[in-house]
């Protein structure tokens, strides 16, 4: 497998609002939609033979644009209201919320190997991730770019790679946790709610005095991810869509439950590696990783 590492690309004021009702985090469409357009971007830089399949995300930082004042119970979104008005007061504005990240990129290419192992590949590469944006921030740096090829079945070469995303955790799939909820009687909500509540619980001890105890239904960092979107309304057009040429749809975000797994524990990179799935019969179009799509063919 052919694999480029973008290393740690610093991004100011991410889109945080990863879908209607979840904040942090960008959404996963997000992720897979840079990795789409810098693949069109490079080939009409000269490279039309590059193919960009899969990407997975590793997070080094998540810096979400929040404020708890003394005394509150949740946090505030930090919302900027640019320009000012005539007089000095605010405009309106919608609230967005926005985060700072630092991220390792790993990406899965095909193509023609000599023009991507050309020495000035890494060069251009940064110079056309500069121009972009990635999950709507602006990127302020980043390392230099590796291209490596990796036997993913020597599990020593895939530790060499991961070896390189340390410290960082990396976004999984956790769908199967929603799917054994539900099959036990859960609708979706409250399978998903189930696995991201805080239980609080006293204890009180042979002195009489007393604990206070955390716990979550599973272990691990879970947490609610946007994975893809479901058509709510039928193929057709929309007025002063912007490409009248393609089918318009209405659709509303697909949210599931995802893991944040610590670099070192990936046992094999199909495990990390997210691709577009579409499945029409049911007007789903997704983000899935690998070994997903693999299951429910």
């Amino acid at each position: 497998m052919n694999v480029l590492i973008l290393p740690h690309i610093n991004i100011h004021n991410a889109n945080a609002l990863s879908s209607s009702f979840t904040i942090g985090f960008p959404a996963m469409t997000a992720w897979l939609g840079f990795v789409h357009a810098l693949e069109r971007k490079l080939n009409q830089a000269g490279l039309p033979e590059l193919m960009l399949h899969s990407a997975a995300v590793v997070s080094h930082r998540c810096d979400v644009q929040t404020h708890k004042g003394e005394g509150d119970f949740v946090h505030s979104i930090i919302g900027t209201g640019n320009p000012l008005d005539k007089d000095g007061s605010r405009s309106a504005f919608i609230e967005e919320a926005r985060c700072h990240l630092d991220v390792s990129l790993v990406i899965e290419w095909g193509g023609n190997e000599d023009q991507v192992q050309h020495a000035d590949f890494a060069e251009q590469l940064q110079a056309v991730i500069a121009t972009m944006k990635v999950a709507g921030g602006d990127v302020l740096s980043m390392h230099r770019p590796l291209n490596q090829s990796v036997d993913i079945d020597n599990p020593q070469e895939t530790r060499a790679l991961l070896r390189k995303l340390m410290p960082g955790y990396v976004l999984i799939e956790r769908r199967d946790l929603m799917t054994e909820a539900m099959a036990q009687g859960s609708d979706a909500l409250d399978a998903l709610l189930s696995y991201l509540t805080v239980n609080h619980r006293c204890e009180q001890l042979e002195d009489g005095s007393v604990i206070w105890r955390s716990q979550r239904k599973a272990s691990g960092w879970i947490v609610p991810i946007a994975t893809g979107f479901q058509g709510i309304s039928p193929l057709g057009e929309a007025k002063n869509q912007r490409d009248p040429s393609v089918p318009h749809r209405f659709a509303e975000s697909v949210v599931t439950l995802g893991e944040f797994v610590m670099a070192h524990k990936i046992q094999h990179l199909d495990d990390m590696l997210w691709h577009y799935h579409n499945d029409l019969e049911n007007d789903l179009y997704l983000c899935q990783q690998v070994n997903a799509i693999n299951e429910h063919q």
